[in-house]
């Protein structure tokens, strides 16, 4: 197999969007992505990021293979769980203490920071509205995250998050209160507890 259709058997596993570090991974020369966009059987929709032409552009997507150390959080994560049934205007996103967030903030994406010992805590993948997988956190992560960020949030979106979290029959509450503790926010998250069970 030659390295131009090694690539585009690549592109397809991967859905029609492939990024430069995959091409290089699979020890493929970057000339051939060139080639494909010049014969326009690749589009570059972001800086190492190409789709094919018939591939939606999904931006939360492509943003999260440009970052890859930034996970989706708080109001972006409560719309992935479809704990809120408000679009995102804003995408918000957690990041490791330390990381150089100033692009994400460029591009009007709300930037949360966290220790590195809690950054994976609750990390699993859900699918956006073009069907791809993002990182994003649990749904009891999340309204751990909400409750601890709840003097910057809107108590309308909250509170009715809460309210969903509750109705779902795959939530955990053992989960949601081992959260809280490592989290801190316990004593927040007790008249909730009282109140809807």
């Amino acid at each position: 197999m030659s390295s131009a259709e090694e690539l585009k058997a690549l592109i397809e596993k991967h859905d029609g969007v492939i990024t430069t570090n995959v091409v290089e991974e699979n020890n493929i020369h970057r000339e051939y992505l060139r080639k494909l966009v010049k014969s326009g059987e690749l589009e570059r929709v972001s800086h190492g990021v190409y789709i094919t032409p018939e591939t939606w552009e999904d931006r939360m997507m492509i943003l999260q293979l440009r970052k890859n150390k930034m996970i989706y959080s708080h109001e972006t994560a409560l719309y992935l769980h479809d704990l809120t049934d408000r679009d995102p205007v804003q995408y918000v996103v957690t990041v490791p203490y330390g990381y150089n967030s100033i692009r994400l903030k460029k591009e009007n994406v709300k930037v949360h920071t966290v220790k590195t010992d809690l950054f994976d805590l609750g990390v699993c993948y859900k699918q956006t509205a073009f069907g791809h997988q993002v990182r994003t956190y649990d749904m009891e992560r999340t309204i751990c995250d909400i409750l601890s960020d709840r003097n910057n949030q809107d108590p309308s979106i909250s509170n009715e998050a809460i309210k969903r979290y509750f109705r779902r029959k795959d939530k955990d509450l053992n989960m949601l209160m081992k959260y809280a503790e490592l989290l801190r926010v316990v004593n927040i998250l007790r008249p909730y507890l009282e109140v809807m069970l």
